[in-house]
């Protein structure tokens, strides 16, 4: 086991504890875990056009796995892990050792409950924590791994620089995040700020800067940006056409909010304000 950082308080920032509150809620719960893609709640990589979330959401997985030379003496960190989808994967086909760190306490418990049923007990750890006071000593893990969690961070500079901390000298921090684009003009992101109660959002440029100044070196940055807008548009047809059971399951309400939602989300990819992909730094 890693070695936790002595004091067990969790601090959570302003914009960490509306994240943690939202993914703690029954509707969220209930939509992620069936409309979304139940294991992997990320953006997906799609062949098709009609292709189930959840398959191009497992490709997602795989194709990050494909960069990163993992075996059975890895020790990875996954921070904003949700329901453990890619923990489980990589515990699997390469038999290393995952740390899921977490706010959700829901999701945490459907994490443990299916690592516990797929056999994967001892291979996968859950805590839960906030990715800006990562609970752990420094230079423990080898990868840190997070896919489309980062956005739900009030102070991403801070995050990047526990990463680095907790990371091994040459470790590894692969991950996808939804950011706007480089040259997105001001103000125009709004409406989908407000929906997931942000106040910016990060890019491409960015997450580069703050990781050279934070001691990470580039590897390579694959823009999949054309995935973000599938994604969310296939989201949307699944709940459209599984609106009386989406209903059900999370309440009109909430359905008929993540709809308009998704259609910002749709309207600002298409309009070229969002970016998406995959970045991967290695700490020197």
């Amino acid at each position: 086991k890693k070695k936790l950082k002595g004091q067990n308080q969790v601090n959570y920032s302003t914009t960490v504890d509306t994240a943690r509150t939202y993914y703690n809620s029954d509707s969220a719960d209930q939509f992620y875990a069936t409309v979304w893609g139940g294991e992997d709640i990320h953006v997906g990589i799609y062949e098709r056009e009609d292709e189930p979330v959840f398959d191009a959401s497992r490709r997602t997985v795989e194709r990050v796995a494909s960069l990163l030379n993992l075996n059975e003496n890895s020790s990875v960190l996954d921070i904003g892990s949700g329901y453990g989808g890619a923990a489980r994967y990589l515990a699997k086909t390469f038999g290393c050792h995952v740390t899921c760190l977490n706010v959700s306490k829901v999701q945490n418990q459907r994490n443990s409950q299916m690592n516990q049923e797929q056999g994967l007990g001892s291979l996968i750890e859950v805590i839960e924590g906030s990715f800006e006071d990562i609970p752990y000593e420094d230079e423990q893990f080898d990868v840190v791994w997070s896919q489309d969690a980062i956005l739900h961070s009030g102070n991403r500079i801070q995050l990047i620089k526990e990463v680095q901390r907790v990371m091994k000298p040459g470790g590894e921090f692969i991950f996808t995040d939804p950011m706007q684009s480089d040259d997105c003009p001001e103000g125009l992101l709004q409406p989908v700020l407000d929906r997931i109660h942000l106040d910016s959002l990060g890019s491409i440029e960015f997450y580069r800067k703050a990781a050279k100044v934070t001691g990470l070196e580039e590897i390579q940055v694959i823009d999949l940006t054309a995935q973000l807008v599938n994604h969310y548009r296939r989201v949307l047809e699944t709940v459209d056409a599984n609106y009386q059971q989406a209903v059900a399951d999370s309440g009109k309400d909430y359905i008929d909010a993540m709809k308009v939602g998704l259609n910002h989300w749709i309207d600002a990819g298409k309009n070229g304000y969002l970016s998406w992909g995959i970045l991967h730094f290695r700490k020197k």
